[in-house]
């Protein structure tokens, strides 16, 4: 980031900040409300009103965003959205543009609590919540949410490089949690998606943030299990999701 840039950026992160804690802490009992009063669905419908306010707040930071996807995905099937993994904004980035798939995500155990509105929705929303230190709570956990996703028609959304990448370079794909989700939810479609450039809003860490950044989130083909293995499929769609990957 030139130093001019760097500059212009501190008093944007102010206000973007500004804007987005006060998006959560306002959804936060609009959530309560609509799962209250309304259930899941009703609930879905003010998670995705909340992620809409969350990508707007990056236009703050003069950030664009795009989206493709050349492939029709069914409505009607169990998904598995598997992603690369560059910034906590790949959640609202994937959670709006795929809303339509009703998308449930992994999510490490700590984020279950102490955060307005992120945190109700981790618990109420139909995602899971996993202890990566404590396989006997995780293995369960998964298995019983690839079940869930397969059950109900809904799309897992799952970064099987575990931790994000700070330079944009792909790491690689741990099997695990994939593999437990192929198995549990053996009839879903397997949709690969590539993310760019949302590392670069933390390139230097929480503050400042990036600015004029253009994000971009683009499905690739889709994956049926069929008769391949599953460690097959797992290559495969760890090949689709790297290969667009920019750094």
């Amino acid at each position: 980031m030139g130093v001019v840039k760097r500059i212009i950026s501190y008093p944007l992160s102010v206000i973007f900040y500004l804007f987005f804690g006060l998006t959560l802490v306002v959804f936060h009992p609009i959530q309560w409300f609509s799962y209250t009063v309304g259930g899941p669905k009703m609930h879905r419908g003010s998670v995705n009103l909340m992620n809409l306010f969350l990508l707007r707040c990056l236009h703050l930071l003069v950030v664009r965003v795009s989206y493709k996807n050349r492939h029709t995905l069914p409505k009607n099937r169990s998904l598995i959205i598997v992603s690369n993994h560059q910034s906590m904004f790949d959640i609202p980035l994937l959670s709006w543009y795929l809303r339509k798939y009703k998308p449930k995500f992994i999510s490490k155990i700590e984020l279950g609590k102490g955060i307005p509105s992120i945190s109700y929705n981790l618990r109420k929303g139909g995602n899971v919540l996993i202890d990566r230190k404590n396989p006997k709570q995780s293995l369960p956990a998964l298995t019983k949410f690839g079940k869930f996703i397969s059950e109900n028609n809904f799309a897992a959304v799952i970064f099987p490089e575990g931790t994000r990448s700070r330079t944009g370079k792909p790491k690689d794909f741990a099997q695990t949690g994939l593999k437990i989700l192929l198995k549990n939810a053996p009839d879903a479609l397997v949709v690969p998606v590539t993310i760019n450039n949302s590392w670069k809003l933390l390139e230097y860490g929480n503050f400042p943030m990036g600015i004029g950044i253009h994000l971009t989130l683009e499905v690739q083909e889709p994956i049926e299990m069929g008769t391949s293995s599953v460690i097959d499929v797992i290559e495969l769609t760890e090949s689709r999701v790297k290969a667009a990957v920019h750094y």
